[in-house]
């Protein structure tokens, strides 16, 4: 597996990291995604979904606040990658983000893994 750390960014409430793992990418947004941050986590999606992965992983462990602004971004990563055959995993959400996804119903439109791991594991089964 290829565990190659591709990018990161960072402001000063939202630092994203990005990593390669076989087929997969891992984005990994660690503070507040909200209107301030969005792009910090829009620009590496779309690069990844330009190099070709259509897989992304979304390691949300890390992530403490996500407004509707940072749910659009997934939205439309998640669109994206549908469409070159994909989909968009969301990992290790922590309960006040978890929350976000339960009252607007976008938790019925992604694939939730309770682990990064979990979502590896499941590439190529058929669920993106």
């Amino acid at each position: 597996m290829d565990h190659g750390m591709v990018g990161s960014a960072q402001s000063g409430r939202l630092l994203v990291e990005v990593r390669e793992e076989g087929a997969s990418a891992v984005v990994t947004p660690a503070g507040e995604l909200d209107h301030h941050t969005a792009d910090l986590l829009r620009e590496p999606l779309d690069d990844l979904l330009g190099k070709g992965f259509s897989r992304l992983v979304v390691d949300c462990s890390r992530l403490e606040f996500c407004d509707s602004t940072g749910l659009n971004v997934l939205l439309g990563a998640r669109l994206k990658a549908e469409a070159a055959g994909g989909g968009v995993h969301l990992a290790g959400m922590q309960p006040v983000v978890a929350r976000v996804f339960e009252i607007t119903g976008a938790e019925a439109v992604f694939t939730v893994h309770g682990s990064v791991a979990d979502a590896l594991a499941g590439e190529g089964d058929g669920t993106d």
